[in-house]
Formats: structure tokens, C-alpha cells, sequence
């Protein structure tokens, strides 16, 4: 069961992006992040999931420049949260977009309850938050994760959904067709234990070419392991790779009809259950220069965009590029 109340705005002290590096690698993190400044202040959208009374947090910035009356709704990855959405804020806020970015139920300053994640429980709580910021239509943009929300939000919100933008979305392949199968129970004893090291190969395997910079991201996964919370979230992140796994959008994608715009880093090759699968079947998977062709022609009239040399997280890793193509398509 699923029922909303009438928002209140809790509005956060506006810190500065550096708290990112400064803050000690050893210093625990809360599961919902509360010592960790976000690029904006930081809202709270109340709302009633499975009994649970629990509180969306989400970043609502307006424009910096002459104001176009559009509005662009930002969705994370899995690994990710709203934060690290902060230079493509900056572009489209510049450009004259108000722009909506909300942390997911399981993610960044959002709670992590023990719930049936879905992706229409996602898109329907977003809708639900937009709908109590007076906002009937946007711009959907999806990295990851974010985009087969994205999809899933966009076919159940079309006459919602100006125009939808996939940024390296995962789910262009059916991951059950290759991947074995993992219970919940068995995914989060695997999670509740990382260790630093692992963090970080796991997050320098998302880009094409690494920089120093982006450190801070497998640093901060690491301080929220810390916290006595953890076990905690580490049952919404198993929860969530469960929903992923047993929902694939794939198959979906030749009923979207709003102008989609797919911008694919060329050196990805980002997979579910990589650690599960045989050098040989893990080689024909996460092949995203040939998965973002396939995915174009499946989507009536959808456009695409090749960045050379880009891995998994463009708008990090070249964000120039991704910019410049997002903003020729929103234009």
C-alpha cells in the first residue's frame, strides 16, 4: 500500500563541495549521509511506503540564468546519489532550467527501508513529487540505474514526459539470460563486508581514464560501511540489485514515443554479476558501443550520441562532451 501526505520542506544549510575531500577516508558516514553536504540545499518529501512513514530527500534548484519554463528531472545510479549530478545542475541551471533531483527510496540522504523495490514504486513516488512541486512536465535524464527508471517512469508518465535522455543506462540487456541467480539473503551477506581495496576497483572500473578526482566516490561508499547503520543499507543495496535483475526494461524500449536521446561512453562495459561469470560469458556482456546501436534502432526515432574513450559515468568523466550533447538535444 502506497499513500502520500502533504509535503513540508526541511531545507538544509548550503555547504561547499570540497567537505568532499576534506572529510578523513577513516571518519564513519550515516547511511543516510548526514554529515555529507550536497551541491544544494537538500528537501524532504514525506510520504507512506508499506506502513512506513519515510522521507524523500531531493535537491529542487531553479535557474541561474533567463528562466525557459522547462524543467529536467535528473535520476541517479545505483552506486551513486543526487550529489554527484552537481556540474550538470550547474549547465542546465545556467541554460535556464529549473532542475529536480531527488535521492531514491534506499539512496543517498533518502531513507533505507526494508521494502519491495520496484521501478514502478520509483516512478510513482516521483511523479508524486513532482506532482506536490506543481511541476506537469519534464525533461527525464537517467545515468545507470536512473535510466531504466527512467524508461519505466516514462512509459508510465508519457503525456508527463517531454523528452527522455539515456545516459549508459543499464538494463539494454536482459542480465537473466546470463547471469546466475542470486537470493536477496545471499546478495547482502556479500555486501555487508566490503573492503576498501575492492571499492575501489570496482569504482575505477566505471571510467575510460582515471583520474585522482574521482577517488572521492569509492571513498565515501567506503565511510558508509562504517556506520554502525550499515547492515541496514547494505539490505536496500541487495534489495535494489534484486529489482534490477527481475525487471528488465529492455523489452520495453519500442513502445517509448517521446524524442529519446541515448549518449553511450564508448569504453564501458559495465555488468551485472561480474564477479559470477566466466571470462568468456562475461566478454560478450556490458558491450555498450554495440548495445547503445542496438538500443537507437529499438526506440522509434531516437537519436544517439558516441563518446569515444568515455566510460560508464560521462557526465563525470567528460562532462564537456555531455553537456554539450544533452544541451544540443534539449535545444
Amino acid at each position: 500500500m502506497l499513500r502520500f501526505m502533504k509535503p513540508t520542506l526541511l531545507a538544509l544549510l548550503l555547504l561547499t563541495a570540497p567537505a568532499f575531500v576534506q572529510a578523513s577516508d577513516s571518519e564513519p558516514l550515516g547511511v543516510a549521509l548526514e554529515n555529507l553536504s550536497y551541491p544544494h540545499p537538500v528537501h524532504f518529501f514525506p510520504l507512506i511506503v508499506e506502513g512506513q512513514d519515510l522521507r524523500m530527500a531531493y535537491m529542487d534548484v531553479p535557474p541561474a540564468g533567463h528562466a525557459n519554463g522547462q524543467t529536467v528531472l535528473l535520476l541517479h545510479g545505483k552506486n551513486f546519489f543526487g550529489a554527484y549530478w552537481a556540474g550538470t545542475i550547474q549547465a542546465l541551471s545556467a541554460a535556464g532550467f529549473r532542475v529536480v533531483v531527488p535521492d531514491q527510496l534506499g539512496f543517498g540522504k533518502s531513507p533505507k527501508p526494508d521494502i519491495h523495490y520496484s521501478f514502478e514504486l520509483m516512478a510513482q513516488t516521483t511523479r508524486a513529487l513532482l506532482d506536490s512541486l506543481g511541476i506537469a512536465k519534464t525533461t527525464v535524464v537517467g545515468h545507470s540505474m536512473g535510466g531504466m527508471l527512467a524508461v519505466r517512469y516514462t512509459l508510465l508518465y508519457p503525456a508527463a514526459t517531454t523528452r527522455l535522455v539515456l545516459e549508459n543506462p543499464i538494463g539494454l540487456e536482459d542480465y537473466r539470460v546470463k547471469v546466475p541467480f542470486t537470493s536477496v539473503d545471499a546478495t547482502y551477506r556479500a555486501m555487508l563486508s566490503p573492503t576498501r581495496e575492492g571499492l575501489d576497483r570496482f569504482y575505477r572500473s566505471y571510467f575510460g581514464t582515471w583520474k585522482a578526482e574521482f577517488g572521492i566516490w569509492s571513498e565515501l561508499a567506503w565511510r558508509a560501511t562504517l556506520s554502525g547503520e550499515w547492515p541496514r543499507a547494505a539490505r536496500a543495496s541487495a534489495l535494489t540489485y534484486d529489482m534490477i535483475y527481475t525487471q528488465p526494461v529492455v523489452q520495453d524500449l519500442p513502445r517509448l514515443a517521446v524524442p529519446t536521446l541515448l549518449i553511450i561512453g564508448q569504453a564501458d562495459r559495465t555488468t551485472l554479476g561480474r564477479g559470477a561469470l566466466p571470462p568468456d560469458v562475461l566478454a560478450t556482456m556490458g558491450r555498450y558501443p554495440e548495445l547503445g546501436r542496438r538500443a537507437q534502432a529499438a526506440i522509434p526515432g531516437a537519436k544517439l550520441a558516441e563518446l569515444e574513450g568515455v566510460g560508464h559515468i560521462a557526465h563525470l568523466e567528460a562532462p564537456e562532451r555531455f553537456h554539450t550533447a544533452l544541451l544540443a538535444f534539449l535545444k
